[in-house]
């Protein structure tokens, strides 16, 4: 009886073991098993697996500025210049720069500035100002990082407006612990609007190297004068306003390597115009308007479109491009992901049609 039970446990086991390979072969084969096989490719991005933190703090850190610290259980790594996706509770999702410590597995820290509807703001900074509260759960993806910082250069200038001086904060504690020289330009509209000014003054050790421009004090920073201090292969960094970044690029001097970090979709020389989008597996043709978003014209025609952030930051709206000459606005795709795929939440048509694989 004990080996004829015995001979029926193996076979069960050997059946089993059979079983768990056919099944691995045929995910392997189909990752949408059971479903089959798709030949061609499926456009879109699948969204990153969130986590769910504490919000452990909420404070101001200057006018019109609050530091949110969310704190979980042994958080991934990141390094200086990542940044996260906080899924707000409304289910609007905004990229915030972490600003903390990168040792601290068990928080990430950021900040953000309340922008007005006025200047262009679309509720998210309001609603972390407003309604994220100390014991209020909030989910987050990533940390990703496309801004890392380059610790093989000689030197580096770090120049930043308001609160585009949070990517650059760890940066500089960085570049200090491992004694490489470095300076700061940080421009903002006043002392009081300028988040860690105190920090970065302390860091700085009144050695020189920190150089605070207030606008209502001291006008416009001289970017010229500052960029042309510094030495070929200088790293220079920037984060803030386009029209500093765009002013930085400007007046680079040869021979320095240019770092930008933007939360806004990049503006284009070629303007907007209007152009057509086909829908190759439905065979529709949508007019996409001057005024709107490949995003925007699609929806009414493909229910359920996958899309996140609408800035071009997330990659939820990526779509394989089979024809036509793309705009790229984002600043998330790689040189090779360019060549066959765009965000449609930001980039555009160069000519006037573009075909989808949709």
């Amino acid at each position: 009886m004990k080996a004829r039970t015995l001979r029926k446990a193996v076979l069960v086991a050997g059946a089993a073991l059979v079983v768990r390979r056919a099944l691995r072969r045929r995910i392997k084969d189909s990752p949408l098993w059971p479903l089959p096989a798709l030949e061609e490719p499926t456009s879109g991005r699948p969204r990153a697996r969130a986590l769910r933190l504490l919000v452990a703090g909420h404070e101001r850190v200057a006018d019109g500025v609050v530091q949110v610290r969310l704190e979980g259980r042994d958080l991934p790594a990141w390094q200086p210049g990542a940044h996260l996706d906080l899924i707000l509770p409304s289910g609007l999702v905004r990229q915030y720069s972490l600003c903390g410590d990168p040792e601290d597995t068990s928080s990430y820290t950021v900040a953000t500035r309340l922008i007005p509807a006025e200047e262009g703001g679309r509720g998210g900074s309001r609603e972390v100002h407003e309604q994220l509260a100390a014991g209020a759960e909030i989910e987050i993806r990533g940390p990703r990082n496309r801004f890392p910082l380059d610790t093989e250069a000689p030197a580096h200038l770090f120049v930043a407006g308001g609160i585009g001086i949070t990517p650059i904060l760890p940066m500089l504690r960085a570049v200090e612990a491992r004694g490489t020289e470095w300076r700061l330009l940080y421009a903002g509209r006043t002392r009081a609007s300028m988040p860690f000014l105190e920090d970065l003054l302390k860091l700085d050790g009144q050695r020189g190297r920190v150089t605070v421009v207030a606008e209502d004090e001291d006008g416009r920073p001289d970017l010229a004068a500052a960029l042309g201090a510094t030495a070929p292969g200088t790293a220079v960094y920037c984060c803030g306003p386009e029209g500093l970044m765009a002013a930085v690029e400007d007046l680079l001097p040869e021979g320095r390597e240019l770092h930008l970090e933007r939360f806004a979709p990049r503006n284009s020389a070629d303007g907007n115009g209007p152009f057509e989008v086909e829908l190759r597996r439905s065979g529709k043709v949508v007019q996409v308007a001057a005024d709107t978003t490949v995003l925007a014209a699609l929806r009414p025609e493909v229910p359920g479109l996958a899309y996140s952030c609408e800035q071009g930051f997330c990659g939820t709206c990526q779509q394989r491009v089979v024809e036509g000459e793309i705009d790229h606005r984002d600043e998330l795709l790689t040189d090779a992901e360019r060549d066959d795929a765009m965000l449609i939440c930001v980039s555009r048509c160069r000519g006037e049609r573009l075909v989808l694989d949709l």
